[in-house]
This record gives C-alpha cells, structure tokens and sequence, in this order.
C-alpha cells in the first residue's frame, strides 16, 4: 500500500505552497487507494513554535485533507534520532565537530581558494573537515568538556555504501553525490538530530513509501539515501515537484510574509478556490 506523508514545520501560518504540496501528497495517496499522513517537523527549539500545530491542523481540514492519528511529533521521539545516530558512531561513519559556524564559514573561504576546492555547496560553506583528522585521545579530551555537532564523514560512508541511486517519478532514477554537500551536520548541539537524520529515521518508521516534496529538496536526498544505506532501510520512492512561485519567480515562503491559508479564508475563499490557486 502507498504512503504519503506531509511534514511541515510550525514556525508560522501555511500558504498557498504548503497547500499544494500538503494536497500534492494526499492526491497521490487518494489515487492509490493508499494512506496519507501527517507530521510535525518541530526540532528546531527557536523557530517552532507549538501554537501553530493546531493552527496547521485546522487549515488543512478545512481543506479537506484528514489523517490517522496521533500525528508524530518529531520532539517527542528523540530517542529514535538518538538510536540512529549511536548506530552511526559503532560503524565508525561520523565524528564530532567542535567548529563554530564562523569557523567553518572561514575554512570554506580559505579552502575555496584552490581551484579544485568548492567554498560553497547547496546548504552553505562545505565542510573543510578541520575536526574530522583529531587523533581519538583530542576528540576524547574534548567530548568531556563540549557538546559537539557530529557530522558524517562522506568518504567514508561511501565506502561502505558503494554505488547508489534513488528513484523520483518525475526525474528517474538519480546517482547520489555527497561531494557539493561535504562532512554534513547528522546532530546539533543544541538537539541531538538534524533535518537529515530525523526525516530518515521519521519515513522509515512511519512505513512511508512515497515521499512526495519541493524540488528544492533533490539536492540533499543523496544525504537521505546514504543514511538509509548505512542504516539498513528500505528506501522509498520520490516524486519532487515544482515550487509555487511569486511574481518576481521567487519560491512562497514564509519569511517573505506569502499569503496564508488563514488570511485566503478570512477572505472568503473556499477550498475549491485554493485548489485552483494553488493550480491543482
């Protein structure tokens, strides 16, 4: 049986993108006679904020969409990223880093000046790999004094892994590539997972099948499907689809204060409306 999923943040109030990916997912399970869920991706302790939660909750039934509950709550597993990521560490496949951001940003600055050294990849500064050479007695002596960020040593992981690919409906079948991304975060200091690690761990365990998301996203997958590799799971299919776009061809977001599903409702639209707006 097909399953979807759709996993927004709660950092504010859905817009008329998080409408059509939210109906981009339900409609694919809908025509398969499959199973649509919902999910709340809440890790990052600033910027979610819990009141919004039932706010998405009431959008998106007003829309028409329902789910099974309970709703995972990715605050509420945190064991489950923390299982995966000690199963990392026994495989030897990531290390802790000590690098303050800035110190990272000034690395890639001055890594990138060698002309076969990128500075900058699709999630910022890459990695220069400055922690990954500490001898085990530093990384020991500095573990009992820091909490560190642990990244995934990609070299390494694509030895054991070898080869892969991951399959999207609309883009075929895809050779993953960690190189753009460098030694990626798997878990922060402040929290123990990532937006990588979680969503892995997350689709999994969930029994997801088809993970249905923007094609800003196609880029960091190879970094989902080496983690499902190393941690044993079954990947899923994609199907990434294009991102709703304003005037100026900039993605809805919303920082850039979009029209929310709220403010479309306060408005008199109805859900037929929206799903015409959102073109689908």
């Amino acid at each position: 049986m097909i399953v979807t999923r759709f996993a927004p943040s709660p950092t504010g109030y859905l817009h008329l993108g998080h409408a059509y990916s939210a109906l981009f997912a339900f409609d694919a399970a809908r025509r398969e006679q499959g199973k649509f869920l919902l999910r709340i991706e809440d890790i990052d302790p600033v910027r979610c904020k819990p009141q919004f939660v039932d706010n998405i909750k009431e959008d998106l039934h007003w829309l028409g969409l329902d789910w099974p509950e309970p709703v995972r709550i990715q605050s509420e597993h945190i064991g489950d990223y923390t299982a995966a990521l000690v199963k990392l560490q026994e495989i030897d496949v990531i290390y802790p880093c000590f690098c303050t951001r800035r110190e990272v940003a000034l690395e890639a600055e001055r890594a990138g000046h060698a002309p076969h050294l990128s500075a900058s990849g699709p999630e910022g500064p890459v990695y220069p790999g400055t922690c990954r050479h500490l001898s085990k007695v530093a990384r020991a002596e500095r573990l009992a004094k820091e909490v560190p960020n642990w990244r995934l040593d990609i070299d390494k992981a694509a030895a054991l892994t070898g080869p892969l690919l991951w399959k999207d409906r609309a883009l075929g079948e895809i050779a993953v590539d960690l190189r753009p991304f460098g030694d990626v975060v798997v878990a922060r200091k402040d929290v123990p997972t990532s937006y990588h690690l979680s969503v892995t761990v997350d689709d999994h365990l969930q029994g997801v099948t088809l993970v249905t998301r923007g094609e800003d996203l196609v880029p960091a997958n190879g970094i989902h499907r080496t983690l499902q590799a190393l941690l044993g799971f079954e990947p899923p299919e994609y199907h990434h689809h294009p991102l709703l776009k304003n005037k100026s061809g900039e993605r809805l977001a919303k920082r850039d204060k979009a029209l929310s599903l709220r403010e479309l409702r306060a408005a008199g639209k109805t859900p037929d409306e929206v799903r015409k707006m959102a073109g689908i």
